[in-house]
């Protein structure tokens, strides 16, 4: 470690977080904890950029509960920051992305701002997102000849990096994982050619013209053809009180954070398969769980739908939402309404595990592109979106399955007809 990342403990707190001389960015984190480990390069990384302006400290939450809890730390992972000795800024937990965390700097150093030299990328296809379909599409346009840079706000890989096992990918032997085969992806396109730019925030995009244009917070890039791989999120519970609680009883990640529910009460908040499958592995450390779905009937898979229904602590209250979480510290129960009733009323918890579906990362699109009623990018059968010379790929377009499989389905066809559209054309040198 160095002097502006460091890994610190309970004895070491004081000296290094609370009497440093610059202000520091504290990183609770877990081990088995996806968003820990999505987080980890991006902390590293900004470590790195910002030496001399802020201090950066990691603390294993698991043996260093007591100075947790004493801090109010429930979650993993959990970022803090200090200034002067006090805790200043809002707290970030769960999958934190980057331009969370930077923009939160920012407002800890008050403009004392590292400043980064711009750097400007020409090239023929430019690839939004690194996950499968991303990956996929660089290599059959990398594979084409065609200058090819993948952009990513994270790490390459997406959701899959982050996924333990993958027991349904053809071609492997029953289980694999995740970040294995995305580190096989990442190989393949770079040995065909293709940049990777990891850890890119996209500002800007100009799609409309012959040439496009995309903007991060330090670079520009201008391609004749952009795929668009940006995937999706887990969606956040609307409900008053999910940010104030986020971390402190609001949780999206069962493996992460059901531990510390030793012999509880828990809620879960969904009914696909992750909302089901993770009830009931929340059964392992918790008393009882009781699952609340808007529906009267589940979208779980039957085997997913069995195992639950034959657990005796799990309880179901069907046809509600979440209307409000409430609690002091904690969370300590949540307020649901009836849907065909109206009726509300008060269900005692000590922490919502949230599994509502997923949104598309689509935000940065404005209204350029198509986009259908719940945000995912509109596309024809070549994967073709409203815009010439722009396709999508993946978890972010508007489509009924998605899996690895299909992810890398598309990307194989996205890539195949964006080498075709870059062929058929003669473009212009970028103005």
């Amino acid at each position: 470690m160095t002097d502006f990342l460091v890994h610190s403990d309970t004895a070491n707190f004081e000296q290094d977080v609370v009497r440093s001389r610059l202000p520091v960015a504290v990183n609770f984190y877990s081990d088995e904890c996806p968003p820990c480990e999505a987080l980890t390069p991006i902390f590293d990384r900004l470590a790195e950029k910002y030496q001399g302006h802020l201090k950066f400290v990691k603390i294993y939450r698991q043996q260093n509960r007591e100075l947790a809890d004493r801090l109010g730390v429930n979650s993993s992972p959990t970022v803090l920051f200090y200034k002067e000795g006090e805790e200043v800024c809002q707290r970030l937990t769960g999958y934190i992305k980057k331009t969370e965390l930077r923009s939160l700097i920012d407002q800890v150093l008050d403009g004392a701002c590292p400043k980064t030299e711009r750097r400007r990328y020409d090239c023929d296809a430019l690839v939004l997102g690194g996950g499968p379909a991303g990956l996929t599409s660089a290599i059959y346009l990398a594979r084409a000849k065609l200058k090819t840079v993948v952009i990513d706000e994270g790490l390459p890989g997406g959701q899959v990096a982050t996924t333990f096992h993958v027991s349904n990918y053809p071609g492997t032997n029953g289980i694999v994982r995740g970040v294995d085969l995305i580190g096989n992806m990442v190989e393949q396109a770079m040995s065909f050619g293709a940049t990777i730019d990891s850890l890119k925030e996209i500002q800007k995009v100009d799609l409309t013209k012959d040439i496009k244009y995309v903007q991060t917070e330090d670079s520009d890039y201008y391609a004749k053809c952009v795929v668009i791989c940006t995937g999706a999120e887990p969606r956040r519970l609307p409900a008053e009180g999910e940010r104030e609680y986020r971390g402190r009883g609001v949780h999206y990640c069962a493996t992460c954070d059901g531990a510390m529910y030793q012999d509880r009460k828990l809620v879960v908040v969904g009914g696909g398969n992750s909302a089901v499958e993770e009830a009931v592995y929340l059964t392992r450390f918790a008393a009882h769980v009781t699952v609340i779905h808007q529906l009267d009937h589940f979208q779980a898979s039957e085997v997913a739908q069995d195992e639950l229904f034959k657990n005796p602590n799990i309880d179901v209250i069907w046809d509600a939402e979440v209307r409000k979480v409430e609690g002091e510290a904690t969370v300590r129960n949540v307020v649901i309404e009836n849907l065909k009733s109206k009726e509300t009323g008060k269900i005692p918890t000590d922490g919502v595990f949230v599994y509502i579906g997923m949104q598309p990362r689509t935000g940065f699109l404005g209204d350029q592109v198509r986009l259908n009623e719940w945000g995912y990018i509109m596309t024809d059968q070549d994967l073709k979106t409203s815009i010439d010379g722009v396709f999508a790929a993946g978890d972010v377009r508007d489509k009924k399955v998605r899996q690895i499989a299909t992810a890398v389905g598309d990307g194989a066809i996205a890539g195949f007809m964006a080498e075709k559209y870059v062929a058929e054309r003669n473009f212009h040198p970028p103005r």
